[in-house]
């Protein structure tokens, strides 16, 4: 198992987004091909992106990312400090303020799990193929 872990507290969230993209480009790389299909690496990129975007969003300004590469899978972790959890919501379609994001999330993933932490706050994790299904 190849595992990364990156701890930020943010003050500029555009920034960090792209700084957890770039992290997750790199840890994704250090696997090669053929180990990962480049279509699943956009699709975990995407979703980290997502991920890290509601921490920052709701959890405070502070996130830990966490990817861990298995033999079928890559696992996103990401933590942050608020008590609630994602939920399913109707997407804002007039004034566009979101509402995709949990949606695509557990469209794209096998399983999404959302776990307390011992600090109050909570790990999202999603499992991720590393190849398309042939």
């Amino acid at each position: 198992m190849t595992t990364m872990s990156a701890e930020r507290t943010v003050l500029r969230p555009l920034a960090a987004v792209a700084e957890a993209r770039q992290a997750t480009r790199s840890f994704l790389g250090a696997l090669g091909q053929p180990t990962i299909d480049p279509e699943c690496a956009d699709t975990v990129i995407l979703v980290v992106s997502e991920l890290v975007t509601n921490a920052l969003r709701h959890g405070g300004g502070a996130y830990a990312l966490r990817l861990a590469a298995h033999p079928d899978t890559v696992e996103v972790r990401v933590e942050d400090s608020s008590p609630h959890p994602p939920f399913m919501r109707t997407p804002d379609l007039v004034d566009g303020t979101g509402g995709f994001g949990w949606h695509m999330v557990n469209d794209l993933a096998h399983a999404t799990v959302v776990t307390p932490t011992p600090e109050g706050g909570k790990t999202v994790r999603a499992l991720l193929p590393r190849r398309t299904r042939q």
